[in-house]
């Protein structure tokens, strides 16, 4: 078993999540940083990959008093569990994402992981071991739902995403597409990673709905198991 995973991205008209420099870019805008939050609030836990981190230095609290305040009256913590693969515990233990917020972290490594690192990082979060070279995605998702997550919402980047796609663990894709054109043939996009080789491997998805947002669209989208 495993939680029903859904993957939340913001992108450019053409597909790209921020520039080849790897900078972070506002592609929406208020309501749909409202749509986020709102969705952050529903996730018993948020996952991020190492990348993501290490660029953004995330927190992936939930900003509105108002629903932290629902989540307490639900006997949960203000926050999701926060989860990071890292397969080497490259994290800094400075990271926003270790500190900001109550609740509780963990960070997935594997067995290559360093144990002096594995060591500093278990005082600030709990340490799940999956996999030899890199975390095995599938192992991960199936401790998270022994530990009584249900709902899973990933935030990037793209290395992750499409390897959660290749491995066929996601369950729906949630896109809002801004009104801005970034370019650049190494800019990255929601899922990168080394791509579908043969058509017949190609994830096949279904629009579940398309609504305008800000001054772009927001497309959700299931995905059809073959």
């Amino acid at each position: 078993m495993r939680p029903f995973v859904f993957i939340n991205v913001a992108m450019s008209a053409d597909g790209k999540i921020s520039t080849r420099e790897r900078r972070q870019v506002r592609i929406s805008g208020d309501e749909d940083f409202s749509r986020v939050d709102r969705i952050k609030a529903e996730s018993d836990a948020i996952m991020v990959g190492i990348g993501t981190v290490l660029a953004d230095n995330p927190s992936l609290t939930v900003k509105s008093e108002e629903r932290r305040a629902g989540r307490r009256a639900a006997g949960r913590d203000e926050h999701p569990i926060r989860v990071v693969v890292d397969s080497e515990g490259r994290i800094p233990l400075s990271a926003d994402i270790l500190h900001k917020g109550t609740g509780k972290r963990i960070v997935a490594v594997s067995a290559r992981a360093p144990p002096e690192r594995v060591e500093a990082l278990r005082e600030h979060a709990t340490i799940i071991t999956a996999g030899d070279e890199a975390v095995d995605l599938a192992a991960l998702l199936e401790e998270l739902y022994r530990q009584g997550v249900r709902r899973l919402m990933v935030e990037g980047g793209g290395t992750l995403i499409w390897t959660l796609f290749e491995q066929g663990l996601v369950d729906e894709l949630q896109t809002f597409v801004g009104n801005i054109v970034i370019g650049g043939k190494d800019a990255p996009t929601p899922a990168d990673g080394t791509g579908f080789l043969r058509e017949a491997d190609f994830t096949q998805l279904r629009i579940i709905e398309a609504v305008r947002l800000d001054d772009g669209l927001l497309i959700r989208w299931s995905v059809e198991r073959q």
